[in-house]
């Protein structure tokens, strides 16, 4: 029986052993099968599938495209003028949904089907275009609207859609509209185009547009722009480079508040950099409104009597002879006590719609190349082959209410003071250099305000150069007297920025700084006007500075900013730059002095302060009669202070005071110098009222 049991257990021994072996030799089997089944599909992942899910999940990226804002209007000071405005228009675009380009590798296989399917495409764009568009606008040729598409991605990325038509007509917009099935990514958008006052309304300080693109090549405030736009997080304000943006004058100045926000549409690509239709559209923002402190009439009442006072000057003689090579005039009209800039004329002007799209054409860049500057902040050639004056001359007479206060000031004299004028004065070694009043007029015993009034370059040279020289003669620095000057000058605003908003500002040319004749001469020559030139702008500043008895005022072109909803965004208000403080004794007799007479005044009603100027430089070996002129009216309780420059024009009482009177008629009629306006029109009473339309 134990042998029999002994048996048995041997052979259960063995079935368990065998039992297990199996399990072991099954489980290594299904390991085995388990990793060849994961490691096949890894390979299918990374080798098969890994492409397409790839695309898969670059297609998920997507783009911010942006959409153009809508641009603000500048109007005048009225509120009911528009000196630049935009309107809608719609245009054509498309998107490349396929990868139309010469020389890629993924459809090199397909460029004989491609091509043929977008020049299908254009083709029958040209001829809809043709069938539906203005009879009297050039028809789009088939080439022309390939071009516009950009295939190969030489100006825009795939993804960006490309401008094929803008204004296009109703009927346009009703086909594209209706057939958009058959033109794949075609999109009638609505964008804006910039208009300007067809009455050319300081057209110079307004200013015009240029493409972005264009302008960021150029501008600093562009070119730090673009740099910033990698960061930008903000999809409103990133910058297209089609996008028409400000390039000089108010545009330009106040780029920011006029752009508003563009629009974007949220558009996925795929690997190729292609659109794959729009997620989302964000509409644009429109800009806010700018309300200028010109005022229509004033201003275009400023231009037509510069432009008539030349054609004038052109055809009778002034001291025996015309002045033919006055081709060009400037203007400033500014508020006294706001600094509030009325007019601002420089002429001839030019149409500033030339700009309207951003571009200009060679031709018509041609025509307005010597113009299109604002003369009255900028040193501007006339070109007129560089033989004739620019528009920054040398002050002439005007200068010398100035040099008699800082005589006054300096205690080189007193109001009381009497010198005995016998027609010249002599400086320098042994006396070697002679000035003479103008015309050799010999003016006998006279005062301060009198040798103001008569212009006397012999009391200005002996009484403010001569004596301020040798007041700082001891000094270590032979140069003081001209540093001394040199404050005054700049406390007055000549050879400093006036403040003024708008861009590009000339400082004007002191030219005591820089000559190398010695410091006598320097002031001798300075004191009547010689020595520094400076803008219609500054001078405009100094002569209100005279007006206000020492307020240096701010000029400004804008009042108020309002959103599109007429809310309040800024108000501009009156600003005091510096103050001059001199005893009242001293203004007073200066302005005492400014009462030359000046024939073209002859009725007007009112006392009004003035200085006529002959600003007489040297241009192309020739000595050139400039006319030069600034007043305020009333002299007592002065409102507006003019400055008016007429390069060639010869003497500043008949080339410049003609202006000056018709711009403070102009002014006395819309809001009165003495506060009552003499034309009965309520919406002009108030300089400063501005009316929403």
């Amino acid at each position: 029986m134990r042998k029999i049991d002994n048996e048995q257990g041997t052979d259960n021994g063995t079935s368990d052993r065998k039992r297990f072996s199996f399990r072991i030799n099954l489980f290594f089997f299904s390991s085995f099968i388990i990793f060849t089944v994961i490691i096949v599909r890894l390979a299918i992942l990374q080798f098969v599938e890994g492409p397409q899910l790839k695309q898969q999940e670059t297609s998920n990226v997507t783009k911010n495209v942006p959409l153009t804002p809508i641009r603000g209007t500048i109007y005048d000071s009225t509120g009911q003028n528009r000196l630049a405005y935009s309107t809608p228009v719609q245009s054509l675009y498309i998107t490349l949904f396929k990868n139309y380009s010469d020389g890629m590798e993924e459809k090199r296989d397909n460029d004989k089907k491609l091509l043929p399917e977008l020049e299908k495409m254009t083709q029958k764009l040209a001829n809809r275009f043709a069938e539906y568009g203005n009879k009297d606008e050039p028809k789009m040729t088939p080439e022309q609207i390939m071009d516009a598409m950009d295939r190969n991605y030489q100006r825009f990325s795939g993804f960006t859609p490309r401008l094929i038509k803008t204004n296009l007509n109703k009927d346009e917009v009703a086909y594209f509209m209706q057939h958009k099935s058959e033109f794949p990514g075609i999109d009638v958008v609505e964008e804006t185009v910039r208009h300007y006052d067809p009455d050319t309304v300081a057209v110079q300080t307004v200013g015009y547009i240029k493409s972005y693109k264009s302008a960021r090549e150029t501008l600093p405030k562009y070119k730090e722009i673009q740099k910033s736009m990698s960061t930008e997080s903000d999809p409103g304000l990133i910058y297209t480079d089609n996008e028409s943006v400000g390039f000089d004058g108010l545009e330009f100045q106040y780029q920011e508040q006029l752009r508003g926000k563009n629009g974007y549409k949220t558009v996925p690509i795929d690997p190729r950099n292609m659109s794959e239709g729009v997620d989302s559209v964000t509409p644009p923002q429109k800009g806010n409104n700018i309300y200028s402190t010109i005022n229509k009439e004033i201003q275009v009442k400023t231009e037509n009597a510069i432009m008539d006072q030349l054609r004038w000057l052109h055809s009778h003689a002034v001291s025996g002879k015309t002045h033919p090579y006055a081709k060009t005039g400037f203007a400033v009209a500014m508020e006294v006590d706001t600094g509030n800039v009325i007019a601002m004329a420089s002429m001839p002007d030019y149409d500033a719609n030339y700009w309207q799209t951003g571009t200009i054409s060679k031709d018509k860049y041609e025509e307005i190349k010597h113009v299109y500057q604002n003369a009255t902040i900028k040193n501007v050639g006339s070109g007129q082959s560089g033989q004739h004056p620019d528009s920054t001359v040398l002050l002439g007479s005007t200068i010398k209410p100035l040099s008699v206060l800082i005589g006054l000031e300096e205690g080189l004299f007193t109001t009381n003071t009497y010198y005995q004028d016998t027609g010249a004065a002599y400086f320098g070694r042994n006396n070697s250099s002679r000035v003479r009043n103008s015309s050799g007029h010999v003016y006998g015993s006279m005062d301060p305000a009198t040798a103001i009034r008569h212009s006397s370059n012999a009391f200005m040279v002996d009484m403010v150069g001569k004596r301020l020289y040798n007041k700082y003669i001891n000094n270590a620095a032979e140069d003081q007297g001209v540093n001394v000057w040199d404050r005054y000058m700049k406390e007055f605003g000549l050879g400093v920025s006036t403040g003024v908003d708008l861009p590009g500002e000339f400082r004007g040319w002191r030219e005591y700084t820089s000559k190398s004749e010695s410091a006598l001469s320097k002031l001798a020559y300075a004191s009547f006007g010689q020595q520094g030139k400076y803008t219609p702008m500054q001078l405009a500043q100094y002569t209100t500075m005279i007006a206000t008895k020492g307020k240096r005022m701010e000029p400004h072109l804008v009042s108020q900013i309002k959103d599109t909803n007429g809310n309040v965004v800024q108000t501009i208000k009156p600003k005091v730059l510096n103050e001059v403080k001199f005893p009242d004794a001293y203004w007073n007799e200066v302005i005492r002095g400014m009462s030359t007479d000046v024939s073209a005044f002859n009725g007007f009603p009112y006392d009004f302060a003035r200085k006529t100027g002959t600003s007489q430089q040297s241009v192309g070996r020739e000595l050139k009669d400039n006319g030069v002129f600034i007043a305020f009216a009333p002299r007592q309780n002065p409102k507006l202070a003019v400055a008016v420059v007429i390069p060639e024009g010869g003497f500043g009482a008949w080339s410049a005071g003609p202006v000056a009177r018709k711009i403070f008629d102009a002014y006395d009629e819309v809001y009165g110098l003495d506060g009552v306006p003499k034309k009965k029109d309520e919406t002009a009473t108030d300089p400063n009222a501005i009316k929403q339309p």
